[in-house]
């Protein structure tokens, strides 16, 4: 029991953790792409939009950049209006300006922290907005700054002679990016916890409901090898796999008990037919024995010892013969015969019985062969089978009768006989194996009530069925055969 409780909570478990690591690999790949998209895309615009600060600036400062304006960098510094026009350019853009020569050497800053300080630019900037017009990086300038800024650069060109009198740089710091990046990690791990309990609660429940049917069904299966057949399975509603086994299960185990009841009727049948031949061979044996039976009635008896053995042997080779048919496939060779030639035949070997019984017989048995699918020994023992017993239950002075017809490609043969009325009740009944109505009991000492069980086999061998009605006398046997 440990054991099994042990696998399933694997299952339950295993499900439960192949769910949660898919649904987190799925977290992780959407995050990451969304971050890097996200991010670059901020990136570009925060760099873009310092870009075209720097290029106005650059723009307003050509004018005091051109060549020979100013002889060092005070001149440039002590000029009022160069000074607020870059420290309103610089308030209202929220970056700081580098104003540069074309080496790069900062002539004038806006950030009061490089105050006093000679600053130069980095070379590789320099260099790369002269051959490409401009430099975009994450930099924190060669130790300038303690952490990286967004820093872009420009020339300064002198609009009629296109020629670069200087550079401006404008340089923001990362905050409003980094604010705006942990706000989206924020809601991305606060969205990711809920999908993830979500998922661990569907998850959860989806399993529960699969695992439980199934133990259900080990508790069924163990009940099942104890011989109970009375449990079934419940299947919850569901129209899924779940429930479709569910209702598998249940018609085994329909299946399984109505096999345990005709197994233990079959046995119990058997068992008193078997009984009653045996107790008169053994009662009489031992009565000519012991010299209870009078020497001179030996012979009587002896002869009713030998007709028992007879019936007895009769019913274990039919038993035998139910055995074989069962597992026989007679359409497999799908072999063609005349039914009509076969109904002859039975009714030749029946004669002396028919006319014992002193009853007649009106043969509906076209000139014209009809061939049908089957096995022709198989076929003759089912009609002769229904003939015999129509013979043996026919009341004395009336008339068989024994024909076949052809309908929508089948040939239909029908036995009739007039006799007793076989109650509605009991006509189920007369297919199965050793049944005998208590009015045949008497008339039949020889039957073994295996006759009509014969012919629903061989008949369901060949995917056919036997119909039976009996109405004011009347009895029709009647059964279909594919015909050619």
């Amino acid at each position: 029991m440990k054991r099994i409780r042990q696998q399933f909570r694997g299952i339950y478990w295993r499900q439960l953790s192949v769910t949660a690591g898919v649904v987190m690999l799925t977290l992780f790949l959407l995050g990451a792409s969304f971050f890097s998209l996200s991010y670059n895309y901020a990136r570009d615009q925060k760099s873009e939009e310092i870009g075209s600060r720097a290029l106005v600036m650059s723009q307003l400062s050509v004018s005091y950049l051109e060549s020979g304006r100013y002889l060092d960098i005070d001149e440039l510094r002590d000029d009022p209006d160069f000074q607020r026009l870059v420290s309103f350019a610089a308030m209202v853009s929220d970056v700081h300006f580098m104003i540069c020569d074309t080496e790069g050497h900062v002539l004038l800053s806006t950030d009061a922290a490089l105050d006093g300080m000679v600053v130069t630019m980095p070379a590789e900037m320099t260099r790369e907005i002269a051959e490409k017009g401009t430099s975009a990086r994450r930099d924190n300038l060669g130790g300038l700054y303690e952490g990286k800024r967004f820093v872009v650069g420009v020339p300064a060109v002198n609009p009629v002679s296109q020629e670069q009198v200087g550079e401006v740089f404008a340089v923001s710091t990362m905050a409003s990016l980094d604010s705006m990046w942990q706000g989206f990690v924020g809601l991305f791990f606060m969205t990711a916890l809920v999908v993830l309990m979500v998922a661990f609660m569907a998850s959860s429940v989806t399993a529960m409901r699969q695992v439980k049917p199934i133990r259900e069904m080990v508790q069924a299966t163990r009940r099942y090898a104890e011989g109970d057949f009375d449990i079934r399975m419940n299947d919850y509603g569901r129209d899924d796999e779940v429930g479709e086994l569910a209702a598998s299960f249940n018609n085994m185990a329909e299946t399984l008990q109505q096999t345990e009841r005709q197994r233990r009727e079959f046995i119990a049948n058997i068992s008193h037919e078997l009984k009653t031949p045996m107790t008169t061979i053994a009662g009489y044996t031992d009565g000519i024995l012991d010299g209870t039976i009078p020497p001179e009635n030996e012979r009587q008896y002896l002869q009713i010892i030998s007709d028992e053995s007879r019936r007895l042997s009769r019913m274990v080779r039919r038993m035998l013969d139910v055995s074989q048919l069962q597992t026989m496939d007679p359409l497999r060779g799908g072999s063609h015969f005349d039914i009509c030639e076969s109904m002859r035949r039975v009714l030749i070997s029946l004669e002396k019985k028919i006319t014992d019984r002193d009853l007649d017989v009106d043969a509906d048995i076209p000139e014209e062969p009809i061939l049908v699918l089957g096995d022709n020994d198989l076929i003759t023992q089912v009609i002769y089978n229904l003939l015999e017993n129509a013979a043996k239950f026919g009341r004395p002075g009336t008339t068989l009768y024994l024909g076949v017809t052809t309908i929508d490609g089948k040939a239909r043969v029908t036995v009739r006989n007039l006799g007793d009325t076989i109650p509605a009740e009991e006509l189920p009944l007369l297919f199965e194996r050793f049944h005998k109505s208590d009015k045949s009991r008497s008339e039949d000492k020889d039957g073994v009530g295996l006759g009509l069980y014969i012919v629903k086999t061989i008949l369901e061998q060949h995917k056919e069925k036997i119909n039976v009605t009996s109405e004011n006398g009347v009895t029709t046997f009647s059964f279909s055969l594919a015909a050619e």
